[in-house]
């Protein structure tokens, strides 16, 4: 079920993000994952976090950034 393996990523996303500013994902599994959502829904997805998100690598590289702004007008806690 693809909301189950969205939850496991996002919790590798925010444990990693706890730690340094910026998670890279490359693990082909979780690029299945994250490949699945349209451009709008990982966006969401990381907006919905606090969270920014690039695309690197012509596609075989997913960033996503701790982003202070988005946290503070998404009103998740620091």
């Amino acid at each position: 079920m693809i909301s189950d393996e969205l939850s496991g990523v996002e919790a590798k996303i925010a444990r990693e993000l706890r730690k340094c500013p910026e998670c890279f994902i490359t693990h082909p599994a979780e690029m299945r994952i994250l490949q699945q959502l349209k451009g709008s829904e990982l966006e969401k997805f990381a907006q919905g976090h606090g969270w920014r998100v690039v695309r690197r690598l012509g596609g075989r590289q997913i960033q996503f950034y701790s982003d202070t702004n988005e946290r503070l007008a998404g009103g998740t806690e620091l």
